[in-house]
């Protein structure tokens, strides 16, 4: 789970930097949303692991 927080994460940057460059006008409403779901991925997956009992880093 934490892989694909890291990998929304990364598209997150990649569309906000087109977006907030003038590149792509849709670009930046994208990264924001994908930044929402690495943040809520990341957090849910720091839940799990807490749950679970194994360390977080």
């Amino acid at each position: 789970m934490l892989g694909w927080a890291l990998i929304f994460f990364v598209l997150a940057v990649v569309a906000g930097y087109l977006g907030f460059f003038g590149l792509a006008g849709i670009a930046a409403t994208m990264a924001k949303v994908l930044f929402l779901i690495f943040l809520v991925l990341l957090v849910v997956s720091f839940i799990m692991r807490a749950l679970r009992g194994r360390s977080v880093m």
